[in-house]
């Protein structure tokens, strides 16, 4: 076997969407279970540096990795996928290469050189997609070139790819996602957007190695041999993509399409050993065959948009298929939620999530949601945001602050109960003001928290600006909120609890970064059995 790293990339044809980061983290998945190292990284083409200032209207979710990296959510899925953490290096865009191009310019590193698309930004876009080839830790390096063929902004990227395929022919694959669409009026699949999609990337100077055809109906033996005749691939490089129920049975789709045999096979490498698949799919068969429901409630600002609380829904999916239990997620708009009809929302929801968010919209219907949750004893998990309104709520309705609020919202509040970090004030970039990435917490006896944990020490990622404000601390400790982990370092707070209350959790950090199908996040799975609690209860009462 040679030595050198494999670079595999990703593309997509056609339309946006297809499902190129499941497709990577499911090939990834399959030559992992074969034993072999696997990272992937994604090539976003935007000119944002990162997804850190983007609405998630924009973008869906703001995924954050142990070093602090604001990147794009399909890194969740292949960490999810993998149960290997990401970092800096696995997310590149176009805004950080010119960023480092001119940066290198301004320095004088080009030698007086006229600074140009070809070679400064393609080299610079080879050196990164190359570093984590070069730390010796991969035997592959799947890389997701965001976009579609033939968008402007993604033409870097793809020269970049090229050119690498000609330094080191041995050692590159490109397979290229493309659709592969059913009409109805005529009754058949269509292959002809698949053959334009490929021809656009052979005007590249790229031949697809293999494709990856995404389809609503099976795709039939003569229908195979006429994408790889036209499309210069052999027939077992044509992979069929055909819809699935859930994206947990994508790679064992891909498996029974033999895509890792065929990504060996075209790098010459052994592929005599299956994969061990066994812990997935053990995962899976929970998964279809949970032995009762759950209805719990979500409550966000951004409902409308799923993906912006991809890692919060994805960790419920994992919890649930862990205690073999479906997690029915009913979705509430918080700017929906006021005082008045906050009963008849939350009204058969067995538990209920306040998730992360920044602004003000929406604020005062979680605060409604928490004052409900607290007052009926109702399980409850707030998650950044979610924890800040827990304490605010708990502030104005217990110890008596009706004007207590968040310096975010409410800068001349006398009772500041979450307020930023001093550190932080005087800084005025929006991408400098965040506590990004894994910090360390201790967690108290006693708490809900260190019975789901089992361990005092955590570690636990972050992103937010502001934190409880601990000047406050002994009042709500004296009237029932207990600061339940705190940084060993500076003292912040990271968990609150409610300790006469059946489940009330309330964490400053996301415990949803960590959570994956191997290692599930043992705060979903306490939230999940005390709402599962509730139901029984329920039950037993009808």
């Amino acid at each position: 076997m040679s030595n050198s790293t494999k670079y595999i990339f990703v593309t997509g044809g056609v339309a946006s969407s297809l499902g190129k980061g499941i497709i990577s983290a499911s090939l990834a998945k399959l030559l992992q279970g074969r034993g072999y190292s696997v990272t992937i990284q994604k090539l976003d083409p935007y000119l944002n540096v990162d997804p850190g200032t983007l609405n998630p209207y924009e973008h869906g979710e703001c995924y954050v990795t142990e070093d602090g990296a604001e990147t794009d959510l399909d890194l969740g899925h292949y960490e999810r996928f993998l149960n290997v953490p990401t970092s800096q290096a696995n997310n590149v865009t176009t805004g950080r290469i010119y960023q480092s191009v001119i940066s290198k310019e301004r320095r004088g590193e080009y030698l007086g050189k006229t600074v140009q698309v070809i070679p400064h930004i393609t080299n610079e876009i080879k050196e990164h997609i190359q570093i984590l080839g070069n730390t010796g830790m991969y035997e592959f390096v799947i890389t997701e070139i965001g976009g579609t063929v033939g968008d402007i902004e993604s033409l870097p990227f793809i020269e970049s790819a090229r050119q690498l395929k000609w330094e080191i022919p041995d050692d590159v694959l490109f397979i290229h996602l493309t659709l592969v669409p059913y009409l109805a009026a005529s009754g058949e699949l269509k292959t002809k957007p698949t053959q334009h999609s490929v021809q656009k990337f052979r005007e590249y100077g790229i031949q697809p190695d293999i494709l990856v055809c995404r389809t609503e109906h099976g795709l039939e033996e003569d229908i195979k041999v006429k994408i790889a005749r036209f499309c210069n691939v052999s027939k077992e490089a044509v992979i069929e993509s055909i819809d699935a129920n859930t994206i947990y049975d994508v790679p064992l789709f891909m498996e029974k399409e033999k895509l890792d045999k065929v990504v060996l096979d075209a790098l010459g490498l052994p592929s005599n050993n299956e994969p061990d698949l066994s812990a997935w799919k053990n995962f899976l068969k929970n998964l279809k065959n949970p032995v009762k429901t759950v209805k719990i409630g979500l409550i966000g600002k951004y409902v409308e948009l799923k993906d912006s609380y991809k890692s919060i829904s994805e960790a419920f999916v994992h919890a649930g298929a862990h205690l073999n239990f479906d997690v029915d997620l009913k979705w509430i708009h918080s700017e929906s939620l006021t005082e008045e009809n906050v009963e008849e929302e939350l009204n058969g929801l067995s538990g209920v999530l306040v998730a992360p968010g920044f602004g003000t919209r929406g604020v005062e219907g979680k605060i409604a949601a928490v004052k409900f949750a607290r007052e009926n004893n109702i399980p409850f998990l707030g998650i950044c945001l979610g924890m800040q309104v827990a304490v605010i709520e708990f502030a104005r309705n217990v110890i008596g602050w009706e004007d207590a609020h968040t310096v975010e919202i409410n800068k001349k509040t006398a009772h500041p109960v979450i307020d930023m970090m001093e550190e932080q004030k005087n800084i005025i970039k929006m991408g400098g003001t965040m506590r990004l990435g894994a910090y360390k917490c201790k967690l108290k006896p006693e708490s809900k928290v260190l019975e789901a944990y089992g361990r005092t020490d955590i570690s636990e990622r972050h992103r937010h600006r502001y934190e409880f404000n601990s000047k406050f601390k002994m009042d709500f400790e004296r009237l029932g909120m207990r600061a339940t982990g705190l940084n060993p370092d500076n003292g912040l707070v990271e968990v609150v609890e409610i300790p006469e209350h059946r489940y009330f959790v309330g964490v400053q950090f996301h415990p949803e970064y960590k959570s994956t199908v191997e290692n599930p996040h043992p705060l979903f799975i306490s939230f999940i059995k005390a709402a599962v609690e509730v139901e029984e209860e329920a039950l037993t009462l009808a």
